[in-house]
């Protein structure tokens, strides 16, 4: 023990540096360490999510690298981690679902999935060394992700993280129309307006009860400083809450308010009457829920409402279509095995198809052929 007086120097002890301060201390040496969370931005395509996850990044949260490629679609970047981009088309073509994907029974086919052992281990790995490279507050955005919440936070709890949604909020006339500009046109508006319905309300559904928040695009280009920081505090982040003057500079340098580049109206979508209801209503439900008072049981209670009433629009939508549905089916299969007819010089003798063909066609499928044609084999 060192000897010490009032008004005396400290005697070091025996063996220490000399020249170092007795009593200096790190003023982090007893700061506790920051708790891991992990915030996925939700909600449909074109709808500022992107905008959102280059916000928390900007502010520090960490988006796993490296990043889907900006283009002109999204010139000031994406925020997508090019894995999970990859991992989610993986999925969704095993589960033989869109990404817009207007059938409400694809929540269901997707859904599977996460009680798939070798899936919920390889995306727990992933994301464990995500925190380990990155830090402890990660923020991942794909619009994909919305199909398999379910994998992504069992993920996020067996690595001792918090999950946190943010939804954003943008009407859907703005979003088809949007889709209508950048994206594929194999797709129509009654279509994309039918996938929002169905992504929209089913994402509210299967993140009630968790830990989020829903931002409006246009609240986020008006001052982003009112709703980030909003999610910030709710979600106790401290890459937002400790944010510096030059990452604040960097959020006012990244977000550009003429990104919100198409503002249509009901009047410039054309779909049926019934469907414009339902999206009209889904999104006044919706847009709610970003009030400091809206996301209570009531607004739960007409969000199910309008989910019901969009199924079933969608039953009675698929019932009068079941025969466009069997005939295109058809024309399919006859594309992959056509009818075998006779020759005039072969005297009944049946054209071949070969056998890499025929092997593509259920086993089911050839039986029923086989029959049609009066054969055994």
């Amino acid at each position: 023990m060192s000897s010490e007086t009032p008004g005396s120097t400290p005697t070091p002890e025996p063996g220490s540096d000399p020249a170092a301060p007795v009593d200096a201390a790190d003023p982090l040496a007893d700061a506790p360490p920051v708790p891991r969370r992990i915030v996925f931005v939700v909600g449909s395509g074109r709808s500022g999510t992107s905008t959102m996850a280059g916000t928390l990044q900007a502010l520090g949260m960490h988006v796993p690298q490296p990043e889907v490629v900006a283009d002109e679609t999204n010139p000031k970047g994406f925020g997508e981690p090019q894995w999970v981009v990859d991992f989610h088309d993986e999925l969704l073509k095993r589960c033989n679902v869109q990404v817009s994907d207007g059938r409400p029974s694809a929540w269901f086919e997707s859904g599977k999935l996460a009680t798939f052992g070798p899936l919920r281990t390889r995306l727990h790995t992933w994301l464990e060394e995500q925190f380990v490279e990155g830090g402890p507050e990660l923020v991942v955005k794909d619009p994909r992700m919305a199909w398999f919440l379910g994998l992504w936070r069992a993920a996020a709890l067996r690595c001792d993280a918090t999950p946190a949604y943010v939804t954003m909020l943008r009407p859907p006339t703005e979003v088809v129309g949007s889709k209508q500009k950048y994206y594929s046109s194999k797709f129509g508006e009654i279509s994309r307006t039918a996938a929002w319905v169905n992504m929209m309300l089913h994402t509210e559904r299967s993140t009630r009860g968790s830990v989020r928040a829903f931002v409006r695009y246009g609240d986020l280009l008006q001052d982003w400083t009112v709703p980030v920081f909003g999610v910030g505090q709710r979600f106790d982040l401290d890459a937002v809450k400790s944010a510096s003057a030059n990452d604040i500079r960097a959020v006012h340098q990244f977000i550009d308010p003429s990104l919100r580049r198409v503002q249509l109206t009901w009047d410039d979508v054309e779909v049926p009457r019934r469907l414009r209801e339902i999206a009209q209503e889904s999104w006044l439900a919706l847009d709610r829920l970003a009030d400091d008072d809206g996301d209570v049981a009531a607004t739960h209670e007409r969000l199910d409402e309008l989910r019901a009433a969009y199924a079933e629009l969608y039953d009675e939508s698929a019932a009068i279509a079941e025969s466009a549905a069997l005939a295109a089916r058809r024309e399919a299969l006859a594309k992959v095995a056509p009818p075998q007819t006779s020759t005039a010089a072969g005297g009944g003798r049946v054209d071949k198809v070969p056998h890499k063909v025929r092997a593509l066609v259920p086993p089911s499928v050839r039986r029923g052929l086989r029959k049609a044609a009066g054969r055994s084999r």
